[in-house]
């Protein structure tokens, strides 16, 4: 005899974003909500699962953006690290010699007495 069709709730779907939001893995989201399989929980609750964990690297993201925009030199020196690129350096990198200047003679044709 088959299961009988899940009708989620809009509680049960707050419940499976908020954990999806916090990072915990889906076996256990299932469990939460009474299903004993990742696989149907990713069929009925796909936006939930994908929503909730945009939505809390978001929150995430716009508070240290929100914090290093404000003077927080630490949330600055860790999203410019994180998402410009920069690095930082053990110690002094000595920079390679810069090439000596190169002259052009110019030729005119004229011979120089």
């Amino acid at each position: 005899m088959p299961r009988p069709k899940l009708h989620p709730t809009e509680a049960q779907r707050l419940t499976v974003k908020s954990l999806a939001a916090c990072g915990i893995r889906q076996e256990a989201i299932a469990a939460k909500i009474g299903i004993r399989s990742p696989k149907t929980l990713r069929k009925y609750y796909r936006q939930e699962l994908t929503s909730g964990v945009t939505e809390a690297n978001y929150q995430v993201a716009k508070s240290l953006y929100d914090k290093a925009i404000e003077g927080d030199t630490y949330a600055a020196q860790f999203w410019l690290r994180c998402r410009a690129g920069w690095r930082d350096r053990s110690a002094y990198e000595p920079q390679a010699a810069p090439p000596p200047p190169f002259v052009v003679a110019k030729d005119d044709g004229v011979q120089q007495p």
